[in-house]
């Protein structure tokens, strides 16, 4: 079985030292991996090899799903702990698979289609709503459950969080508001928790390839390292008990949504969640440890810190590569330029058709980025 240590090790030696379609794989496999916490699995060491052949280029990401299937079916005899690392290994695959993607379109069959591939054949009624009601005993709160969505409710509660956040317009919202609201989105539809068993597992994919919309690196740390933080957060942001004086938060869905987005440094830790940590005011003094990074000094729109962080990378980018990559009209592209010239934060050098450009913010960093 690959254990914590060696596995984020080895595969952060890619990132390190690869080649960029290598960081980019190395960074899908950790999250992959990572995210098997959420339900207390862990992977086996012939995956991680099997992934390691994939970040260096020698089999595909579909080889790599015939090797883990092959593996397990001739292994008939294989003991329980091969047992307990087979779903883990099929599900990781299919996450750096899917995660590989651009294809994405924001509705609920499009969540349902990525539970559906994560689970076919691993769990029953892969992609499918669930037909009875739900509760789950959770450590972070006693042994008491979370209310979830009624089974009856579920497509027509699925259909208005969807909607409201499809007309929810981001323009003229600070990054730390739209992250805010994003954290709030990804709670709302946890909550309804319409699948039997991986919900926590296919929002998260739902949320990355959501997010990378709006043209963000996601920091893949906060999966690989924080997965049952993240299963944990979502539980208090859905949970009230008045009587224990104990009310429903998103403030540490809200650390765990900065530090994957902006690079912040949030320390996430389960026992702060617990609804047995002593108080509000030992939150506070923890929090105020780990303030936000550099980021704050900055007057950007989510919007215009997905592009900045994009001339960044490319300074030769062009308008039409800058829609393409966030999905947004050239129009659209254009008013983010012109706003971020305006705010003095790039600038045009060379000419408008050979030049380039230019970012001005010295030794900042913005998002998960550190401009110099």
């Amino acid at each position: 079985m690959s254990t914590d240590k060696n596995w984020q090790f080895e595969l952060e030696e890619y990132i390190k030292q690869g080649e960029p379609g290598q960081i980019e794989k190395s960074e899908a496999w950790q999250t992959a991996i990572g995210l098997q916490a959420v339900d207390g699995l862990q992977t086996s060491a012939y995956l991680l090899d099997t992934a390691k052949e994939h970040i260096e280029g020698k089999i595909s990401i579909d080889e790599v799903q015939k090797r883990i299937q092959s593996y397990y079916e001739q292994r008939a005899d294989r003991i329980q702990t091969e047992n307990d690392t087979e779903e883990a290994d099929i599900v990781s695959a299919r996450i750096t698979k899917l995660l590989g993607e651009k294809a994405f379109q924001f509705s609920p069959i499009e969540w349902l289609t990525i539970h559906r591939r994560l689970f076919e054949d691993v769990l029953p009624h892969a992609g499918q709503i669930r037909q009875y009601n739900i509760t789950k005993k959770e450590w972070v709160l006693r042994g008491d459950t979370v209310t979830y969505a009624s089974w009856n409710s579920i497509k027509e509660t699925l259909n208005y969080d969807f909607t409201t956040e499809k007309q929810f317009s981001y323009e003229g919202l600070s990054v730390e508001e739209s992250v805010k609201h994003l954290a709030k989105f990804a709670s709302d539809i946890w909550q309804i928790h319409p699948f039997c068993e991986g919900n926590t597992r296919a929002t998260a994919v739902f949320m990355i390839k959501y997010m990378k919309t709006f043209g963000f690196k996601v920091n893949n740390d906060a999966f690989e390292k924080n997965s049952w933080y993240f299963r944990n957060a979502l539980v208090r942001a859905n949970y009230n008990n008045l009587q224990k004086g104990v009310h429903a938060t998103t403030k540490f869905l809200e650390m765990f949504f900065s530090n994957l987005l902006l690079g912040t440094e949030y320390e996430l830790k389960n026992r702060y969640m617990h609804v047995d940590y002593a108080d509000a005011e030992n939150f506070q003094s923890v929090n105020s440890k780990f303030p936000k990074s550099q980021f704050d000094t900055l007057e950007c729109t989510l919007e215009e810190l997905a592009v900045l962080e994009l001339i960044d990378k490319n300074p030769f980018i062009k308008q039409k590569e800058l829609a393409a990559e966030t999905g947004k009209s050239l129009s659209t592209i254009k008013r983010i330029m012109e706003s971020l010239q305006k705010k003095e934060y790039i600038r045009r050098i060379d000419g408008k058709r050979y030049g380039k450009w230019e970012v001005l913010i010295s030794e900042r960093k913005v998002g998960n980025t550190f401009f110099k």
